[in-house]
C-alpha cells in the first residue's frame, strides 16, 4: 500500500533542519490536505492521463485491456502462486466472464508480479480486424461487458444483497466461490478498460459465505404434468425411464414409484408406450436456480403429448 501523499512526506524531511521552511511546508500541507490512493487508483489515472493526451493527436486511440487477480489468505505471505490454485481458479474466472458477456471470453496470462500473488490477464485478441468506431464513443470488448457484470454481482455478494438479477451467472460464481473456499483464498479483481477506465471487485469468506446461504436455503415448488412416451428402462425398486418420442435427443424422464408394488401391478414391458400422471418437483435455491427435480408417478391419465419439460 502507497499514499498519493509520499512525495510531501520526502519534501518535508528535506525542510526538517530549516526551521522557517519546515513551518511553512507544514502550513500548505494542511490547506492541502492529504490523500490516501493505493497503487491501482494512482496507475488507473496515469493510464487515463496518458490516454488523454494520446487523443489530443489520435482520437481513435485506446488503450490495451488488463485484468489483475490478487490472491489473499494464510497460505500466500510468502508471495508464491501454487499450481494447484491457478487450475482451480483461472478457468472459473474465464468461465464467469464469458457467462456475464454471454459470449466466450478467452483469456490468457501475462505475467505475475513478483513477491506478489498478482496476476496479471488479458483477453486473447479475436483476431478480426476492429470496427470502426465513433469518436465519442470508446470501444467496448466482450471481456470489458462480461467484467462489467461480474464485478457488480460480486459487490452485491460482499453487501449480502438481493442477486436474483444476475441468475444466470450465479453457477459460475458459485463454482469461482467454492474453488476459494476449498484454499482459503480471497479473490481481488481490478479491470484496467481500453478507455483508461478502472473497475474493481472482491470475492471475500463475507461474500463466500453469502454464495452459501444463497445456494442452500431452498424452497419446493410442485406442479401436475402428464407424461407421455414409450417405456426405455424399467428397475424393480420403483422406478420408470419414459422416452417421449424416437429422435435420440428426446426427452426422457425418471418417474419414481412411491409404491414400486403398484408398478409391479401394471406389469409393464420396454417398448411400451404409456400416460402418466406425475407430481414434478423441483427444489429452488434463493436465486431461483433448480437445484433437484423429481418426477412422482400419481396415477395412468388419458392418452396425450408430453409436456416439453426438461429433466
Amino acid at each position: 500500500m502507497t499514499t498519493g501523499d509520499s512525495w510531501r512526506e520526502r519534501r518535508r524531511a528535506l525542510l526538517r533542519d530549516d526551521p522557517a521552511a519546515a513551518e511553512t511546508a507544514a502550513r500548505l500541507l494542511e490547506d492541502m490536505g492529504t490523500e490516501e490512493r493505493d497503487e491501482e487508483e494512482i496507475e488507473a489515472e496515469h493510464r487515463a492521463g496518458r490516454l488523454a493526451a494520446v487523443r489530443a493527436y489520435e482520437p481513435d486511440a485506446h488503450l490495451d485491456e488488463e485484468l489483475r487477480l490478487r490472491l489473499t489468505g494464510p497460505d500466500t505471505e510468502g508471495g508464491a502462486l501454487r499450481f494447484q490454485w491457478g487450475d482451480a481458479l483461472l478457468n472459473p474466472v474465464e468461465n464467469a466472464i464469458s457467462v456475464a458477456a454471454g459470449t466466450p471470453v478467452q483469456l490468457e496470462l501475462t505475467g505475475i508480479s513478483a513477491g506478489s500473488t498478482v496476476i496479471h490477464v488479458r483477453p486473447v485478441p479475436s483476431g478480426l480486424p476492429p470496427e470502426p468506431a465513433a469518436m465519442e464513443a470508446p470501444p467496448t470488448s466482450a471481456a470489458s461487458t462480461g467484467v462489467r457484470t461480474l464485478t457488480r454481482l460480486l459487490a452485491a455478494l460482499e453487501a449480502e444483497q438481493d442477486v436474483r438479477e444476475w441468475t444466470r451467472l450465479f453457477e459460475p460464481v458459485d463454482t469461482l466461490a467454492r474453488a476459494l473456499g476449498k484454499y482459503g483464498l480471497d479473490l481481488g479483481m481490478t479491470w484496467y478498460g481500453a478507455d483508461g477506465g478502472m473497475r474493481r471487485a472482491r470475492l471475500t469468506e463475507r461474500g463466500r459465505r453469502h454464495v452459501e446461504r444463497l445456494r442452500e436455503t431452498t424452497r419446493i415448488r410442485d406442479q401436475e404434468i402428464i407424461i407421455s412416451g414409450r417405456i426405455t428402462e424399467l428397475r424393480e425398486s420403483g422406478w420408470v425411464k419414459v422416452k417421449t418420442g424416437t429422435a435420440r435427443n428426446a426427452h426422457a424422464y425418471d418417474v419414481h414409484f412411491e409404491e414400486p408394488e403398484a408398478l409391479l401391478r401394471m406389469r409393464p414391458g420396454l417398448g411400451d408406450n404409456v400416460h402418466f400422471r406425475v407430481r414434478f418437483r423441483q427444489r429452488l435455491d434463493a436465486v431461483g436456480i433448480a437445484r433437484s427435480t423429481e418426477y412422482t408417478y400419481l396415477g395412468p391419465a388419458a392418452e396425450q403429448s408430453s409436456l416439453p419439460l426438461k429433466p
